[in-house]
């Protein structure tokens, strides 16, 4: 059995809400054993992104300016003009991706890791959603780092690794109703 099948998603956790209004804003915090260097690396480089994130960036993201996200896993595939607004290595990330606002921010802990905070405004309709699908990438990029890669797990992929288990657990968390996604298979 390979690494990646053994693969399952822990209980639901780390996320929360920050409800400006109708502006609802996911916040995912992810305690890593790498250092903030380490891990600015896997969220900018192209190369890297590849391995875990839900888009593939048309160049590195550590420098402001004009960029290209491409959804990867989507029914079709959807390419974002983008801009990063700030790139302050290796502590702060600010872009926008699909018309939402995406806020990184890698704190270093005692311990030599790397406390990674991922501010991301999305539809409330879709937030546990949003939720589930970086819990899953947040994993992948945790053993991408350790040096044992899963192999991106995004999209309809997602679903054969209890990503709907996490949508209806953050969606209790967060007191919303748990969307069910266009593609789900029904049992």
């Amino acid at each position: 059995m390979s690494h990646r099948a053994k693969y399952t998603p822990g209980p639901a956790a780390g996320a929360r809400i920050q409800k400006e209004g109708e502006k609802w804003t996911l916040v995912l915090v992810r305690d890593l054993r790498h250092p903030p260097t380490k891990v600015w690396e896997a969220i900018t480089a192209p190369e890297h992104l590849r391995e875990w994130a839900p888009f593939d960036s048309s160049r590195n993201l550590g420098a402001v300016g004009a960029v290209k996200l491409t959804t990867v896993g989507a029914p079709k595939e959807m390419v974002s003009e983008s801009q990063v607004k700030r790139a302050e290595a290796p502590k702060l990330l600010e872009y926008g991706w699909g018309g939402n606002d995406m806020r990184w921010e890698l704190e270093p802990l005692d311990s030599g890791g790397t406390r990674l905070t991922l501010w991301h405004n999305i539809q409330r309709g879709f937030i546990s959603m949003g939720a589930a699908g970086w819990h899953i990438c947040f994993d992948v990029l945790d053993q991408l780092l350790a040096g044992e890669p899963l192999g991106r797990i995004v999209g309809a992929e997602a679903m054969k690794f209890e990503w709907q288990r996490l949508n209806v657990e953050y969606a209790k968390q967060f007191g919303v109703e748990a969307p069910n996604p266009p593609s789900a298979p029904r049992s």
